[in-house]
């Protein structure tokens, strides 16, 4: 089942729906049908920290969904959009991770043949795969490309452990599944936080990675370039951002925070730049964890990126 969250959006009242509190619609996504069509966001959580616990990581990301929503609220609203539509969470069903995977990955893939555009709060970054499966699928059945960019310390390509997928394996499910038709580029990928044998599954793929050291807002130039090279051929791109590739200072409430990694400004950027492009059809924001988060500074950071995103849109 899927309800929407009731009590998640709270802010200052205001006579012309100033925030962003007062601008969403939450509705079921069983009323899909009965909703005005257009290409505008619909926003829709995962609750789980299954996919982190098999991957050893912190749990906690599957409060991260409603914490973000806190964060949103208040916000200032200046969107294009009348209203947002906020379709509420769905879960892992008591730790089964793939029931869960299956009934996002239907209810992604209805919003987008509703001409929606995804943003989709985390829970682990294991719902890439669902989340990538409804994309591909979708564009597939148009004969369109999608190109996957997944900002992240990680490359997410680890194998399967106990044959089961987890936070560390959406991207090679992926490959697994998709083959030629899967292409994949990880900006902001740390060395220190993938061992060799990831790397050479990488190259084994085709996958195009930015390092972390060049992955940096003194290069804007150069990342722009590879942005062309990597996105030139494709018709549509999905964007994952997985929180624990910030520097702590900004993102502390991860299931791995790193000392190193990149700049709120510098992921703007990339945003701005793929949104030009009008290929963008769908972004994801994951790994939330509010039990380790300081000042709510990382629920904040996520908000501000769901706010800039639709507000480019």
């Amino acid at each position: 089942m899927l309800h929407p969250s009731e009590n998640s959006y709270h802010g200052r009242t205001s006579t012309n729906q100033e925030y962003w509190h007062e601008r969403i619609r939450q509705t079921n996504i069983s009323a899909l049908d009965k909703i005005e069509a257009g290409k505008k966001p619909a926003l829709l959580g995962f609750c789980s920290d299954t996919g982190i616990e098999r991957n050893q990581g912190r749990i906690g990301a599957k409060n991260g969904p409603d914490t973000i929503r806190q964060a949103l609220g208040p916000l200032a609203y200046h969107a294009r959009f009348e209203h947002i539509q906020d379709f509420g969470n769905c879960w892992d069903h008591d730790g089964n991770l793939e029931e869960g995977h299956d009934e996002l990955y239907g209810h992604i893939y209805s919003l987008l043949a509703h001409n929606y555009f995804p943003v989709i709060f985390g829970g682990g970054h294991d719902l890439a795969y669902p989340h990538g499966k409804a994309v591909i699928d979708h564009c597939l059945a148009k004969n369109e490309k999608v190109g996957i960019i997944n900002l992240d310390a990680h490359l997410d390509l680890r194998t399967l452990a106990n044959d089961q997928g987890h936070s560390g394996s959406p991207f090679f499910q992926l490959a697994e599944a998709y083959g030629k038709d899967f292409h994949y580029c990880c900006l902001g990928m740390q060395p220190a936080s993938n061992p060799t044998t990831l790397l050479t599954y990488a190259k084994k793929i085709g996958a195009h990675l930015i390092d972390i050291i060049d992955f940096q807002l003194e290069n804007w130039n150069e990342i722009q370039d590879q942005l062309e090279h990597f996105c030139s051929d494709k018709n549509k791109l999905y964007l994952s951002i997985d929180l624990d590739g910030f520097s702590s200072a900004y993102a502390p409430g991860v299931s791995a925070p790193s000392p190193l990694g990149f700049s709120p400004v510098l992921v703007m950027k990339v945003i701005d730049w793929l949104l030009a492009s009008k290929k963008m059809i769908s972004l994801d924001i994951v790994e939330l964890n509010p039990i380790f988060d300081q000042d709510n500074c990382t629920a904040k950071l996520a908000a501000r990126l769901v706010e800039y995103s639709v507000r480019k849109m």
